[in-house]
């Protein structure tokens, strides 16, 4: 009986001090111990070896959390907002690109039920058609975040998703991606790639406007009706970011290449 009641209170308190060191935190200072901590439920979650390999060759990413807070776009009023965003610039090349690419889009709606005009918003919104698609660690970001405080439920979601696309040989150790580890040319979070990746790497045009349609598609996105506010589609819109502005900034342009 004795033996039996010692170790269940060892076991407690194993379970008492993994719980104190897998704690988040606000800066670098705890990042190491936060990994050795998370490494076993990242295991128990199904992650193997390339995977837990990854997240041991994390390391803290200062730019990912200094500008997780310190957004200051979002706050902008709608027209400041697509000043800032380059949203002339984007219908302009939208626009071209569409024609350029029109038997893809023909395709793409064809399959998906969604017009080129909300994807290619989306495309030059997120990367400027693939030109600036970050130049970040993936993986140390979405870790960094995970072990951040502000939002960490969220993205411990996300780190076991890019770790499992270690596993499959989608990501690696080395994948590049922008602030929050987001990759490819319209910039899919891990767990999006996980659900909506129609195969192949993202980081090519049509497998990552094809993703994008499935996105929306898998966001409620019906044949045929519009995507302003009010209208039956722009709640898949507001899938794709949680800022206002955004999603009104995509509705506007993707009507306006559309036309």
């Amino acid at each position: 009986m004795y033996k039996r009641f010692f170790a269940i209170a060892v076991a407690s308190l194993l379970s008492v001090s993994h719980a104190q060191a897998a704690k988040c935190g606000n800066d670098a200072s705890g990042f190491e111990t936060w990994k050795a901590a998370f490494a076993p439920e990242a295991k128990a979650a199904g992650i193997g070896s390339a995977g837990l390999s990854a997240l041991a060759g994390t390391h803290y990413a200062t730019k990912t959390i200094y500008v997780d807070r310190h957004q200051k776009s979002f706050h902008l009023s709608l027209e400041a907002f697509m000043r800032v965003r380059g949203a002339s610039t984007i219908i302009a090349r939208g626009r071209s690109l569409k024609v350029q690419n029109a038997a893809l889009f023909s395709r793409i709606e064809q399959q998906y039920g969604v017009p080129a005009g909300p994807i290619i918003a989306i495309w030059g919104m997120e990367t400027g058609f693939g030109a600036i698609s970050g130049n970040q660690n993936a993986v140390s970001a979405v870790a960094s975040l995970a072990y951040d405080c502000r939002r960490q439920a969220y993205f411990t979601e996300q780190l076991l998703a890019a770790l499992k696309l270690v596993d499959r040989g989608v990501l690696s150790s080395g994948s590049i991606g922008a602030m929050y580890g987001e990759v490819g040319q319209t910039q899919f979070m891990a767990k999006n790639i996980l659900a909506y990746g129609v195969g192949g790497s993202l980081t090519e045009k049509s497998n990552a406007l094809m993703s994008t349609a499935n996105f929306l598609k898998g966001h409620g996105w019906r044949r045929g009706a519009g995507y302003q506010p009010g209208e039956a589609n722009f709640a898949a819109l507001q899938g794709w970011n949680a800022a206002s502005v955004y999603q009104q900034a995509l509705a506007i342009m993707g009507k306006k290449i559309d036309e």
